[in-house]
């Protein structure tokens, strides 16, 4: 289900007993603006909050249930009976170059994504020459298995400025993906603008904006402050890939897995990683860290409830000293909250201040260990060979 993309206040509340590092501060005065903000400002797709209570152990035990069973459901599977690769192993590839000196068959990702026929039914690559290509993109729902493909060892970036002040946060995207089967090897995803400033509410900027069904980056960078990566809705992979912000740079209502993955905050001051809505009791999304990397600066934190109910897992995940004690952020309106971790390691590890979430079993974080809990044996294919 959709809601208002322009008014998601992201808030944290200063009657939460948080362990702020305040000699991360350079002044009280830039602290209670940057607080007073945050408590204040609009992004896209979150509402305003209010403390309740809440029983994270037994939702997460539900979650956990459910997605047991579809584990072993997906374990029957294997890419073998997979019939989506087993048509588009079948077709043509079709390779459409773009190269900001002219050589290729088109100077913009964008002329070379309206040259797809809309409904097209086959793999289209769009080789994607090194360079910086300043511009918005948007794949329509029309145009699916699309494939950007970057050039090896010249990745290239596309860039753009836009800020929620003039656009919108929805409609700031660099890149906005709405087409199913979409796939990105190789690819620097980055909205340029200027670090957000602390008195003003206006400053989200998406590198990124994925609301297509079964997508997969490999070896992509998403590079932003606040809201770096707009996880929308849809199954999504993010392997090998490095992910940089601030405040609430990955949030969505997606069901995504994240492997292998850096996780960068430049955050000054308090920030947050994980910004989850799984879109009330009855959704099935969640945001799941495995083999990641989290590193940086600032007084962060892992996730905190995007609206009422929020599923976030961390398992195998090396965890930086930035990251707040408490580990989880309680927000305001929220009623439950799906947050387990295992076998994580680092100095922001450390279970002893944790008052809310769940350190797993082995049995319990088994169903989010493998792209099982993404359904990926049914959708999943190959990266291209391009030579």
């Amino acid at each position: 289900m959709r809601v208002a993309r322009s008014k998601r206040t992201c808030i944290f509340n200063p009657s939460f007993k948080m362990a702020l590092k305040l000699t991360h501060l350079t002044t009280p005065v830039l602290f209670l603006a940057t607080l007073l903000v945050l408590q204040l400002v609009p992004t896209a797709l979150c509402h305003a909050n209010r403390t309740v209570p809440s029983d994270p152990e037994s939702n997460l035990d539900a979650w956990i249930a459910l997605n047991m069973k579809q584990y072993k459901q997906a374990s029957k599977h294997s890419l073998l009976n997979n019939a989506l690769f087993a048509s588009l192993s079948k077709a043509p590839m079709k390779i459409i170059k773009v190269r900001k000196d002219g050589a290729g068959d088109f100077k913009t990702v964008t002329d070379a994504v309206k040259s797809i026929p809309s409904g097209n039914s086959d793999r289209v690559i769009i080789y994607i020459a090194g360079g910086k290509y300043r511009e918005q993109v948007v794949v329509d729902r029309s145009k699916p298995f699309v494939t950007f493909y970057g050039q090896k060892g010249n990745m290239p970036t596309i860039t753009y400025d836009a800020t929620a002040k003039k656009y919108g946060t929805w409609k700031s995207a660099t890149v906005a993906i709405e087409s199913s089967n979409f796939m990105a090897v190789n690819i620097i995803f980055e909205n340029s603008s200027p670090k957000p400033d602390p008195r003003k509410s206006d400053g989200q900027a998406v590198a990124l904006r994925i609301s297509g069904d079964m997508a997969a980056f490999y070896n992509c960078r998403f590079i932003g402050f606040q809201d770096t990566l707009c996880d929308d809705v849809g199954r999504h992979l993010f392997e090998n890939c490095y992910i940089e912000g601030s405040v609430d740079f990955i949030f969505g209502n997606g069901k995504s897995l994240y492997r292998g993955t850096t996780i960068k905050s430049v955050a000054e001051r308090l920030g947050v990683i994980a910004a989850q809505d799984m879109n009330g009791l009855s959704g099935d999304s969640g945001f799941v860290f495995v083999h990641c990397k989290i590193l940086g600066t600032g007084d962060m934190y892992l996730g905190r409830a995007w609206k009422q109910t929020s599923r976030v897992v961390f398992a195998y995940t090396y965890m930086g000293s930035n990251i707040n004690g408490g580990g989880w952020m309680k927000s305001q309106n929220q009623k439950n909250v799906f947050y387990g971790e295992y076998q994580c390691s680092g100095p922001g590890s450390s279970a002893s201040k944790r008052k809310f979430g769940k350190m797993l079993s082995a049995d319990q974080v088994k169903p989010f260990l493998s792209t099982s809990f993404i359904g990926g044996s049914q959708w999943l294919v190959p990266v291209p060979k391009i030579g």
